[in-house]
């Protein structure tokens, strides 16, 4: 039977699915811009993807305790309404003839940063609106939502961009963030804010909170240590990726759209499973299992070879990984939201998301030198290898303190 989740879980689920579409069509585009536009070499448009990930994971941090003393809704409102105009500044410099370098790379630290803030906000919200044991199916929702829009959107944005060019691919980015700052003001009922004497502001303690609450709690630390480094050295591999696919092997470009967006929709199959498989087999079995196999499957990329063999091997080893992760984010993300109280919400997941992206920084410039010094292959192998020491990092045992379920927001008199 579907569970039903409520309509303001539905506005908040619509606002996060117009504004995922839009990032995934205009995928891509800085890079197109940066070169087509611009004329940057290749070292500028690596430092923007890089650069643009790393200072936005540390300005997050440090709006961690900001976020979490703040009703949430209007932080996601504002946040959205920051990406839009960052955005949307792209395309009025261009017309303006004013577009620079320097302006890709300040938005993609402006909008970057409102991003975290935002999902951390998100999350908070979404275990005050949606009952703790209806997170499951919750979080499988926005987890499928994501992989459907990373199979369709970048396809959906590169037509786009042959037709209209990226800089309106941009425009069209900057427009569903406005439409998800839409949905969020729809959303009626309470709110949810850590009182102002807990928290700190932007002092040492505030900053580290998250941070210490997620090394005192042993579930939260093995979950932690486990999902930054499996997606870190999975990202470290990505552009070795295009550079082996397009570079060295000299995929066309269809077929490299293909190795990327088919594989996207078996995140969604697993996401759609998951809840039933929790319920069948519980959930430390199908965390443990789908988190070994989602480390496993990475070291196939070993195997890639030239021709059509090489791409039904990279759909497949895709596919079977993203899969697994269809499987296991939702499980993954419901026991983080569990384990961590209502007033420390947001502040654990920016410190959770800020450093992540820190890693994953650092990491694709440590492949990307190692893949100079050997070849982008063993680069990629190497990350497999260690891919499969990761699931040692899972807890054991998972013990789940289930708090009261929340009232709905219609419920909730408003704030």
């Amino acid at each position: 039977m579907r569970v039903q989740l409520g309509r303001s879980f539905g506005w908040l689920w619509s606002a996060y699915a117009v504004s995922t579409y839009g990032t995934w069509m205009a995928f891509g585009a800085f890079p197109l811009i940066a070169v087509r536009v611009l004329h940057s070499p290749a070292f500028a448009v690596s430092l923007l993807d890089a650069a643009g990930l790393a200072v936005a994971a540390v300005v997050a941090f440090l709006l961690g305790p900001w976020v979490e003393q703040r009703a949430k809704r209007p932080v996601m409102i504002a946040m959205d309404l920051v990406r839009f105009a960052a955005m949307a500044s792209v395309p009025i410099a261009y017309v303006l003839g004013l577009l620079s370098y320097g302006q890709l790379l300040v938005v993609s630290v402006v909008s970057g940063t409102a991003g975290i803030a935002f999902a951390a906000a998100s999350g908070a919200y979404l275990k005050y609106l949606v009952r703790s044991d209806h997170l499951l199916v919750a979080n499988g929702r926005f987890e499928g939502t994501s992989w459907v829009a990373t199979a369709a959107g970048p396809p959906l944005g590169g037509a786009l961009i042959a037709l209209l060019g990226p800089v309106v691919t941009v425009m069209a980015d900057a427009f569903s963030y406005l439409l998800s700052a839409l949905g969020v003001l729809r959303i009626r009922g309470g709110d949810v804010a850590a009182p102002r004497g807990r928290a700190t502001g932007l002092r040492g303690a505030g900053l580290l909170g998250g941070w210490r609450f997620i090394l005192r709690d042993r579930v939260l630390r093995c979950l932690f240590l486990n999902s930054i480094l499996v997606s870190g050295l999975i990202m470290a591999t990505v552009p070795l990726l295009s550079v082996l696919l397009l570079g060295q092997y000299h995929f066309p470009t269809w077929q490299y759209g293909l190795a990327f967006g088919i594989p996207a929709l078996g995140g969604f199959v697993g996401a759609r499973f998951s809840a039933r498989l929790v319920t069948r087999y519980g959930r430390h079995r199908v965390m443990i299992v789908s988190g070994w196999l989602r480390s496993l499957f990475p070291l196939g990329l070993a195997f890639v070879r030239p021709g059509v063999w090489g791409l039904l091997t990279v759909i497949t080893v895709e596919g079977l990984l993203i899969t697994c992760m269809g499987v296991f984010n939702p499980v993954y993300a419901t026991q983080r939201l569990q384990r961590t109280p209502a007033d420390h919400t947001a502040q654990i997941l920016s410190t959770w998301s800020a450093i992540s992206k820190l890693l994953q920084a650092a990491l694709m410039v440590i492949w990307g030198v190692l893949a100079t010094l050997t070849s982008p292959l063993a680069a990629i192998t190497l990350s497999g290898v260690l891919l499969l020491a990761t699931p040692l990092l899972l807890p054991g045992r998972i013990h789940v303190s289930v708090p009261e379920p929340a009232a709905p927001a219609e419920d909730v008199p408003a704030a």
